[in-house]
């Protein structure tokens, strides 16, 4: 089942392209914590939802990544802004889809096939509702979440594994404004403005996973130049700052590049684990929003 965990954690690290705190312990610890509240979820949101300029992405939008481990590609995913805005809670909002699943050898051994997705709002890039569909083997779960801004509360439900249907929601009061999704998360990065950054400078994100609220902080590294199956590219590389686990080996095992211009494109992760090398890889892309930055030989 190895491979299967180090697919589940390749894919992670696309959906918040940089959140393995949560995520590679998603399976062997349960994080509990959150606070149950009971309160109905209103019909509409605030207009007082902070205003994020993106110049970075746009619908229609895909991209295409491999997944590896050691040398060898165990999978691939596709991340995609779907080109119709949905109105969700009286505001417009993208719809964003993440999908992954094995491929080869590792397809026979442990099949994944997973489905992240969320609304994010086209203004304030927060989450209006999250969902995950998730395969892994004989693992099942079907999970949808709402986040109510107006209230700060969040309602998340799980489909019961045998009888299909919805259980009773659980309901958790956020401890911030404007919680962020791993998705949305994701997309709120791709707007920092790393040019007003210094090397060495700490970026915090915030937001709200299964029961749990996070706080990550990324480390501005500088820029580099990354190459990839997509083409050479000049990148601003990022290092997430990882807690003690039992998978990766050390607080800076995981780094991250995204392209060093307005489209911000996740282009590669590579995180060091105890057992071997995990790795995210852009091969392809479409409908971005600005020209690339490629870089050329001197």
């Amino acid at each position: 089942m190895w491979q299967s965990k180090n697919y589940t954690l390749a894919l992670a690290l696309i959906n918040q392209f940089i959140t393995p705190k949560l995520i590679v312990m998603k399976r062997s610890i349960i994080l509990i914590g959150g606070v149950i509240i009971l309160t109905s979820f209103s019909t509409s949101q605030p207009d007082t939802l902070d205003i994020v300029n993106n110049e970075s992405f746009q619908t229609g939008e895909e991209i295409e990544f491999k997944m590896s481990f050691g040398v060898f590609t165990i999978g691939k995913a596709k991340m995609k802004i779907h080109p119709t805005i949905h109105n969700v809670n009286y505001r417009g909002c993208y719809k964003v889809d993440i999908w992954g699943k094995t491929s080869g050898m590792v397809d026979w051994v442990s099949r994944v096939d997973d489905n992240w997705g969320a609304y994010v709002d086209t203004l304030s890039l927060v989450p209006h509702i999250s969902y995950r569909k998730i395969k892994e083997g004989s693992y099942r779960k079907n999970e949808l979440v709402k986040f109510d801004h107006t209230t700060n509360n969040i309602e998340v439900k799980t489909v019961d594994k045998e009888t299909g249907k919805f259980k009773e929601p659980m309901y958790y009061a956020s401890p911030m404004e404007n919680v962020r999704s791993m998705i949305s998360g994701m997309m709120y990065l791709r707007t920092v403005d790393f040019e007003a950054m210094a090397v060495g400078d700490t970026l915090t994100m915030s937001g709200f996973f299964e029961d749990e609220f996070y706080d990550l902080d990324i480390i501005y590294k500088g820029k580099g130049k990354v190459k990839t199956k997509a083409g050479k590219f000049n990148a601003i590389k990022l290092v997430p700052i990882v807690p003690n686990n039992k998978l990766f080996d050390g607080e800076n095992s995981v780094t991250a590049w995204i392209s060093d211009d307005k489209n911000r494109l996740p282009l590669k992760v590579e995180a060091d684990m105890f057992i071997g090398n995990a790795g995210v890889e852009i091969i392809n892309y479409k409908g971005v929003k600005n020209p690339l930055n490629f870089y050329k030989k001197e």
